[in-house]
């Protein structure tokens, strides 16, 4: 019997084979069987790109307002509700324990208090004069290659090109007819989306044209009169997302609205919420919703 104070055996030649036998097993490990990483995201693009990637965050931030205003894709119960996104929670995110964060330059501001707490990565998508698609797509490897699967990236790209290759192909007979793709404001006003938003270059992805081709603004403009539609007769009216109430009364009454040509010929279609700060899954949702009203 070996007391307490006593040294050990040394272990034997086969107990030391076995050991380093595992060590070796363990590092040959595919990367999915590793401790996956925690991540939290204060930056909607961004938690949709994980998602993209089937990596679920265990936190991100305005989550009631995302699934009440957004939905898809679908953040589980259990991901802790970060707070705002221009306010985040920093001790409750310290609390979840994040091993990454995902930011975008919008919240620079907080990038000293969110490198305190774990790395993190922080990718642009939308800038003005450029088009966010093809960041949202290269965003999938980035953020593939930072959590050491650079495969599932590249499978998320092969799979978003496949499927806006396939929605372009279906919408080629109508790529004739522009499409003017608005939110309504209130009855007076809209908001449109030039090239350089999420809408915009998702449209131009898959073959149809924009019937906005003006400048505008951190990817959209607003307000813009109703009238304006006047200048783009031939154009099929897309309006994203439902109208306020208050603006659905205005225009049942509006003369104007009911003059307007695409309102007087029918070429008025209704998409649901999507989100126009989204990333990659947004895009797609927003093809297979105009796949579904236009074809």
């Amino acid at each position: 019997m070996v007391g307490s104070g006593a040294i050990s055996p040394r272990p034997g030649r086969r107990a030391v084979l076995t050991a380093a036998a595992g060590l070796m097993l363990a590092a040959a490990l595919p990367l999915h069987a590793q401790p996956a990483a925690r991540l939290a995201a204060i930056d909607w693009a961004m938690l949709e790109t994980a998602v993209a990637l089937g990596r679920m965050p265990v936190a991100a931030t305005e989550l009631i307002r995302y699934r009440a205003d957004i939905g898809t894709p679908a953040i589980p119960p259990e991901v802790t509700d970060l707070g705002l996104r221009g306010a985040p929670n920093f001790e409750l995110l310290q609390l979840v324990r994040p091993t990454l964060i995902l930011s975008s330059p919008y919240y620079t501001q907080f990038e000293g208090r969110l490198t305190a707490i774990a790395p993190v990565l922080s990718l642009p998508f939308f800038l003005p004069d450029e088009p966010p698609l093809p960041k949202a797509l290269a965003a999938l490897a980035v953020l593939a290659d930072a959590l050491n699967d650079a495969p599932a990236g590249a499978r998320a790209q092969v799979r978003a090109e496949a499927e806006l290759d396939r929605i372009r192909d279906r919408l080629a007979p109508h790529a004739h007819r522009p499409v003017a793709l608005v939110e309504i404001g209130d009855a007076r006003h809209l908001r449109a989306f030039g090239f350089d938003s999420l809408f915009g270059c998702t449209l131009t992805r898959i073959g149809l044209t924009n019937a906005w081709t003006e400048q505008t603004a951190f990817s959209f403009l607003a307000p813009v009169p109703l009238e304006r539609l006047a200048d783009m007769p031939d154009a099929t009216l897309v309006i994203a997302g439902p109208v306020p109430p208050e603006a659905r009364r205005g225009l049942e009454r509006s003369v104007l609205w009911r003059a307007l040509p695409q309102v007087a010929a029918g070429r008025v279609r209704q998409l649901p919420r999507i989100n126009a700060f989204g990333g990659v899954p947004s895009a797609l949702r927003l093809a297979q919703a105009l796949e579904r009203v236009l074809a």
